[in-house]
């Protein structure tokens, strides 16, 4: 598992995908997303704009992240 770590409030689902380069451009991350590919929280996740916070957990492809905010 790795460990995200972010300054924000969240992250959008579409846009940790990216930060990670699980998914190698937006529509790419829509498609995978849409199509039930990723799960949150061990939950399929449709929702690209679905906001990530601390303490969540995103699988897709084999990988596995934790998100942690930086005071």
């Amino acid at each position: 598992m790795e460990t995200i770590t972010i300054t924000t409030e969240f992250i959008k689902l579409q846009d940790l995908l990216k930060f990670t380069h699980a998914a190698a451009s937006g529509g790419e991350a829509k498609v995978v997303i849409q199509d039930g590919q990723v799960s949150v929280n061990g939950e399929i996740c449709t929702m690209r704009g679905k906001k990530i916070h601390a303490g969540d957990r995103v699988s897709f492809a084999g990988r596995e992240w934790t998100v942690r905010r930086e005071a």
